[in-house]
């Protein structure tokens, strides 16, 4: 009897979610795009009835438009140019969003101020406008441009004499995509190999696309150069694409993939164990063989010896802490991307950028990113190649 009941249950719960996911979504989409709308557009405004039905109509096209844009662009067909559409129009949405809320807060200055309406209405939209675009702007040539070197020493304690002073490049993150970025991975290229990197390391999300797609934007890793190893592990939008055909690919370029493995890099008469596993989401694509498996990736290694560790998410220092890793280069956060996006990224990730200290002996570094995903933007989260020197404590 409990079994026949439980039936019609499950049924009634497998269609609540698709309905709970709409109701969600459609919230989500009207508050989006609905609060930048009232703030600019209706409000206590009074523009002129064109202005006002040209604005409505602008949005209204906008929070339609942009499910089905992002569908095309980020689903089965992956139609770039419907992408590149629906990710800058996330991008300005969402910086007008938070202007428009934050101009509220210069609504009730303007209100104990004295100031009416419309002249109050008017100069928060003004505020509200003036400050996303001139955010926009400045952020699309942030997330254009070939990044920035941050440097970093790192104390390890029991890096041997002979390893002290090693040099790590690390890029992430570089989701080479449906904007051509070509002369933009080049430059990359260049500023890694003007570092004399003893390792250079990729901690995954190389592109949103199949190698078929991304083959010539991901050419130019072919060129990077290092002393000892050039390694790279697995993110999770491999994972939304063809994982092993990326693994297959960084082969091709001269890159060690570190699926669940390592390798010894040796110095001056001393060893530094690089260790790499997948992305924490690999066990649930079903891919045979895919999991962070950090047993497996340290197998065979002396213990007595230093280890870092490529890992694409922060999340994943929990495993590193009980292992013993003694450094963790993760990427994953972009360090937000758009301001102030960081604070539920922070909801997520332990750390969203720098070097942070966890357990006793493993410290883990978090690049905010080589390149961008989605919206062309990097507001107050520029992206990076870090160069990591490794210092005997």
């Amino acid at each position: 009897m409990a079994t026949t009941e439980a039936v019609p249950v499950a049924r009634r719960r497998s269609l609540l979610r698709p309905l709970v996911f709409a109701l969600t979504l459609v919230s989500v989409l009207t508050l989006l795009f609905g609060v930048p709308w009232w703030s600019l557009v209706q409000s206590g405004n009074a523009w002129p009835l064109g202005v006002r039905v040209t604005g409505t109509l602008v949005f209204a096209v906008g929070l339609v438009g942009f499910p089905v844009l992002m569908m095309l662009g980020h689903g089965r067909r992956h139609l770039d140019w419907a992408s590149r559409i629906a990710d800058t129009t996330l991008g300005v949405v969402w910086q007008l969003f938070v202007w428009a809320v934050a101009g509220d807060l210069l609504r009730l200055a303007l209100l104990a101020g004295g100031v009416g309406d419309p002249l109050r209405s008017r100069v928060v939209a003004g505020f509200t406008a003036v400050v996303a675009v001139g955010l926009l702007l400045w952020g699309f040539v942030e997330a254009m441009r070939v990044p920035r070197v941050r440097r970093v020493e790192v104390a390890i304690p029991r890096l041997g004499a002979g390893l002290d002073g090693l040099k790590v490049v690390l890029l992430t993150d570089t989701h080479y995509g449906p904007i051509d970025r070509v002369r933009w991975s080049k430059g990359v290229t260049e500023v890694v190999n003007g570092l004399d990197a003893d390792i250079v390391a990729h901690t995954g999300d190389i592109a949103d696309g199949t190698v078929e797609q991304r083959t010539a934007q991901a050419a130019p890793l072919g060129d990077v150069k290092a002393r000892h190893a050039r390694v790279y592990v697995t993110g999770n939008h491999e994972y939304y694409g063809e994982a092993e055909g990326w693994l297959q690919r960084m082969g091709e370029l001269g890159w060690e993939a570190l699926h669940n493995r390592h390798l010894v890099v040796e110095r001056g008469g001393d060893r530094l164990v690089v260790a790499g596993v997948d992305d924490r989401t690999a066990a649930g694509t079903g891919l045979q063989g895919h999991r962070a498996d950090h047993a497996t990736a340290l197998a065979g290694a002396d213990p007595d010896l230093p280890v870092l560790l490529l890992a694409h998410q922060p999340k994943q220092i929990v495993d590193a802490v009980e292992h013993g890793i003694d450094l963790q280069l993760s990427g994953h956060t972009h360090g937000g991307q758009m301001w102030p996006f960081h604070y539920l990224v922070r909801l997520d990730q332990p750390v969203v950028q720098g070097l942070t200290r966890h357990g006793a002996r493993t410290q883990l570094y978090t690049s905010r990113g080589t390149g961008f995903w989605g919206p062309p933007f990097r507001i107050f989260a520029p992206s990076e190649i870090t160069e990591l020197t490794l210092r005997r404590a």
